[in-house]
C-alpha cells in the first residue's frame, strides 16, 4: 500500500519502472525467438533475426520500450507506430502496453480502430506465411490472445475508473441531499417554533396597543406575558442554534422534543392569548404512539393555532383529535372565515405547506376544504411508522 501511494505521488517513477520491466521482457522475448518461438507475426526479415542478440539488433526494441515513458501523451500514435515496427522488430511487449493504454484512456471508437489494425498482421501472417500450418496457427492464436488480453484489461480498467467516478459523484450527491434535508428540517423547525411564539407575542403586544384605557395592573400583566413570550422565543432559537453548532449531531445534541402529550399546554397558551379554542379529544394512550409521529402531530397543531391567530383571530377554532393504534390519528381543525380580517404582509404562505410536509414525512396525508363560510383542515397520521 505504501509503495502504491508513493508511486501515485511520483508518476514518473512508475513510468520509468514500466519502461524497465518492458525492456527486460522484450529481451526475454528476443531470446525465445532464437529457438523459433514467436508470439506475434513478423512479415519481413528483420535485422538479423537468426543471429545472436546484439547491440544493433536490440537498439530499436529498447527505444520502443523507452517511448512508453510518454505513452499517455499520444497513445494512439504510439500504438500505430509500434504496430508498424512489430512487422520487422520484436516489439510485442511495448505494443501490448500501448494497446492497454489506448483501451484504458481513449474512446471506444479509437480503441476498436487500433485493435483492428493490431490484428491485421495476424490475417496477413495466416495468408502469406511460408511456415508450416501448426506454427502459423500457434503464432496467430498467441497474437490474438495477447492483443485481446491487453485491450480487454484496458477496457476493464477504464470501466472501473468510470464506476469509481460515478460512485464519487453519487456520494457527493448524497452528501448534498443530506445537507439539504438538514437545512429543510432546521427551516421547518424554526418556522414552527418561532412563528408560534412570535404570533403570541404579537397578540399580547396588540392588546396593549389597542387598549389604552387598561389599568396599570392589566398593562403590567400583558407586558409580563410579552416578556415571557419573547424569552421563550429566544430560548427556542438558542436550542436550534445549539444543534447547528454541535459538531456531531446525535440523540444528545437535539433538544427535548414535544409530543402529542404536550398539546394541552399548547392550547392553554393560545387561550391565554384570547383565542377561542374548542377541543374534542377521543384518543387511546398517547404514550404508545411513535415519538416521531407525536412530534409531527404537535407541530401540525402548533402551526394550526398559529394560522388561526394570523387569519381568523376573532373566530372560534374547533379542534378534534381522535384515533388509536388501529385507525391512526385524525386531526380536524375548522373555523369560520373572517372576511374583514387582513393578514400583515410577509406573514403568510408557508403554514399550510408546512402542515403538508409534516404529514407527508410522517407517512400521513392532509385534506383541506374551503367554502364560502368555513375553512377546515383534516390530517391523518399513522399511529406508528
Amino acid at each position: 500500500m505504501d509503495v502504491r501511494q508513493a508511486l501515485r505521488g511520483h508518476p514518473q517513477f512508475a513510468e520509468a519502472g514500466l519502461v524497465g520491466v518492458a525492456a527486460g521482457l522484450t529481451l526475454s522475448v528476443m531470446r525465445l525467438q532464437q529457438s523459433g518461438f514467436s508470439v506475434y507475426p513478423h512479415l519481413f526479415a528483420g535485422a538479423g533475426f537468426g543471429a545472436p542478440v546484439s547491440t544493433t539488433r536490440t537498439l530499436v526494441p529498447i527505444v520502443a520500450c523507452a517511448a512508453l515513458y510518454w505513452r499517455k501523451r499520444q497513445p494512439v500514435v504510439l500504438a500505430l507506430v509500434l504496430v508498424s515496427l512489430s512487422l520487422v522488430w520484436p516489439v510485442v511487449v511495448p505494443l501490448l502496453v500501448a494497446l492497454f493504454t489506448v483501451a484504458s484512456t481513449c474512446s471506444g471508437r479509437a480503441t476498436r480502430g487500433v485493435a483492428v489494425i493490431a490484428l491485421l498482421p495476424v490475417a496477413a501472417h495466416i495468408a502469406f506465411s511460408p511456415l508450416p500450418i501448426p506454427m502459423t496457427s500457434a503464432t496467430a492464436l498467441s497474437a490474438v490472445a495477447f492483443v485481446g488480453g491487453a485491450v480487454g484489461w484496458g477496457l476493464n480498467v477504464a470501466g472501473m475508473r468510470e464506476r469509481a467516478l460515478h460512485a464519487a459523484a453519487g456520494a457527493r450527491l448524497r452528501v448534498e441531499q443530506a445537507r439539504q434535508h438538514v437545512r429543510d428540517e432546521i427551516a421547518r423547525e424554526m418556522h414552527d417554533v418561532l412563528a408560534h411564539r412570535l404570533t403570541l407575542l404579537s397578540v399580547h403586544a396588540g392588546a396593549m396597543e389597542f387598549n389604552p384605557t387598561a389599568s396599570p395592573a392589566e398593562i403590567s400583566e400583558a407586558a409580563g406575558v410579552v416578556r415571557q413570550s419573547a424569552n421563550q422565543a429566544l430560548e427556542d432559537l438558542q436550542d436550534v442554534l445549539r444543534v447547528l453548532r454541535t459538531p456531531t449531531v446525535d440523540a444528545y445534541a437535539e433538544p427535548p422534543q414535544p409530543t402529542l402529550g404536550d398539546i394541552d399546554r399548547l392550547i392553554e397558551e393560545a387561550r391565554a392569548a384570547s383565542a377561542t379554542v374548542k377541543t374534542h379529544q377521543a384518543l387511546e394512550d398517547v404514550t404508545t404512539m411513535d415519538p416521531a409521529v407525536g412530534r409531527a402531530a404537535y407541530r401540525i397543531l402548533q402551526e394550526t393555532l398559529t394560522n388561526h391567530r394570523k387569519h381568523a383571530p376573532d373566530s372560534p377554532l374547533h379542534l378534534s383529535l381522535t384515533g388509536g393504534a388501529r385507525e391512526g390519528l385524525t386531526i380536524r381543525a375548522r373555523n369560520p372565515i373572517q372576511r374583514q380580517h387582513s393578514v400583515p404582509p410577509g406573514t403568510g404562505g408557508h403554514g399550510l405547506i408546512g402542515i403538508d410536509e409534516r404529514a407527508e414525512l410522517a407517512g400521513g396525508d392532509t385534506r383541506r376544504v374551503h367554502t364560502a363560510t368555513e375553512f377546515s383542515v383534516e390530517v391523518w397520521l399513522p399511529w406508528t411508522r
